[in-house]
């Protein structure tokens, strides 16, 4: 494309890439939520997750030291205190370990993310070092995908209560936090993008960077589908139920 969207243009561009591609429409994702995964589909689940949620502090403060306006950098930091926590003990990843906790998993073992799939490894790798690598402008247009996130985090959570009597909503408070979280954040970002996205080329960069990251995401769930639902094939080195 070689003309110019407008501000609002641009987001309805932005809105049609996560209709097609955000991961909710995964079959892992659809089977997760409508109770077709057996408990250790859920826990590999879970495993490989926590290296995606783990690493958004390293993609976000990778971000952060490439803001010059202090205005940006106090809007931006935020996303790190919401994982990491105030304090010990706080934060979406310590949210996370509860429910592989809850899940029957020792916390060291999922720390020490020696046994996810290759390919979750591969895919959050490639998303941190997208955020390090490219134009500012794409780092902040990557994380869009929370724009699609909250409608898709209250079916996960209700499907899963009603499906699974080994996940409580202790277990799940991960999502509950999010609901408030990532419309903020995605509310930010998209401002960002639509005012600075100043040429055709930047306003398709933006779209290619939402598009990458949600081919990230799904990458991931495919990763999970291949090894521990259809066709089942476990590489060697990753959990074994």
């Amino acid at each position: 494309m070689t003309e110019m969207m407008s501000p609002d243009q641009l987001e309805a561009a932005l809105r049609a890439v996560g209709a097609a591609r955000y991961h909710d429409k995964h079959p892992f994702q659809v089977r997760l939520n409508a109770g077709d995964l057996n408990r250790d589909q859920v826990r590999a689940w879970a495993l490989n997750r926590y290296y995606y949620q783990s690493r958004i502090p390293l993609k976000d403060a990778a971000l952060l030291a490439r803001l010059e306006d202090p205005a940006l950098r106090r809007a931006w930091r935020q996303r790190i205190v919401d994982h990491d926590g105030e304090t010990e003990g706080d934060g979406g990843i310590e949210r996370w370990l509860r429910l592989t906790d809850a899940l029957g998993f020792a916390r060291d073992y999922v720390i020490a993310a020696h046994h996810i799939l290759p390919g979750t490894r591969y895919a959050v790798d490639a998303y941190v070092h997208f955020v390090r690598e490219r134009s500012l402008l794409e780092a902040v247009a990557s994380s869009l995908t929370e724009m699609f996130s909250p409608g898709a985090i209250k079916n996960r959570v209700a499907g899963m209560l009603a499906n699974y009597d080994f996940v409580s909503k202790e277990a799940l408070a991960y999502f509950d936090k999010r609901l408030t979280q990532a419309p903020r954040d995605a509310d930010f970002a998209l401002d960002y993008v639509k005012r600075e996205a100043r040429r055709p080329e930047q306003q398709q960069a933006v779209i290619a960077a939402l598009t990458f990251k949600c081919d990230t995401l799904w990458a991931q769930l495919d990763a999970l589908h291949h090894a521990y639902v259809e066709p089942g094939h476990i590489p060697p080195g990753a959990w074994q139920p």
